[in-house]
């Protein structure tokens, strides 16, 4: 899943987005889907179409827009086996069947009218069975004061079964550690997940400062996006990192009911923080 986030100008016209079988720009590449919104049209409308081999296809068009001029946007791009799905502003929008293999494509393009605030390429959530038709697609919040690590915030209910937190962000150009700690309403901290990049392993580490290696490949990289995604289910959590399920630990249900903060430290910035 992609998801773009920002606004369209008060003056725009057209901008695109492209998902391209390469970059170049002579000659130019084929496109596997090109998504363009018009504003300037007495009836503004949304295209989209394929180009292959220099020629474009047959357009689709929608004759209405879910974006409008001066405003922010949320788009989420879903990927499916046979078709692409596009929400705007957490409403299915369209859908548009692939005319080349998505396999091809390897570029992302970004044109004309519009304000990028953030670009993410977003993994669908492991631990969802069924549910609804799109991923939830949470704001990136750029340099809020409350993203700073290390920060806090709070569990005011605790977490119960079927709650998923949340933590998506960049890990920084030489990071040293990584640390997500729940902690009671006695300020014990009943589990910390801790990545070290001295020795590049994950570990959950109890109350008493015992550590238990968590034996999964390290997906932490300089400068790389991240995701974090634990998911309170009776009994316990279950952790899955960049959309692979990579591990759980125990706890009970009274031990989670009374937790009431996250706390996050580390070499990241973080850009999403949900639960």
């Amino acid at each position: 899943m992609v998801m773009l986030q920002g606004a369209v100008p008060l003056n725009a016209r057209r901008f695109m987005v492209d998902f391209q079988c390469g970059c170049s720009l002579h000659p130019r590449p084929d496109i596997a889907i090109h998504f363009n919104p018009r504003f300037h049209t007495t009836k503004p409308h949304v295209i989209c179409n394929t180009l292959y081999r220099g020629r474009w296809q047959a357009e689709a068009r929608w004759p209405h827009v879910a974006l409008q001029r001066g405003t922010s946007f949320l788009i989420l791009f879903l990927f499916g086996n046979e078709e692409m799905k596009v929400s705007v502003n957490g409403q299915h929008f369209l859908h548009y069947r692939y005319r080349l293999p998505l396999s091809r494509v390897d570029t992302l393009g970004i044109f004309g009218d519009i304000l990028v605030t953030a670009v993410g390429f977003l993994n669908a959530n492991p631990f969802a069975e069924g549910g609804s038709e799109y991923p939830v697609g949470h704001p990136f919040l750029l340099r809020s004061p409350g993203l700073e690590a290390p920060c806090s915030h709070a569990l005011p209910q605790g977490l119960w079964p079927g709650q998923v937190i949340i933590v998506r962000g960049l890990v920084l150009p030489e990071p040293k550690d990584f640390t997500l700690s729940l902690r009671d309403e006695a300020a014990h901290v009943p589990v910390t997940l801790r990545a070290s990049f001295a020795d590049r392993t994950l570990a959950w580490v109890s109350r008493w400062g015992r550590k238990k290696l968590i034996l999964a490949p390290f997906l932490f990289y300089p400068q790389r996006f991240f995701e974090v995604l634990l998911l309170c289910q009776e009994g316990g959590l279950k952790l899955a990192l960049n959309g692979q399920g990579v591990g759980a630990t125990s706890l009970g249900q009274q031990v989670l009911e009374q937790l009431r903060e996250l706390r996050i430290s580390g070499s990241v910035q973080l850009y999403c923080v949900h639960y």
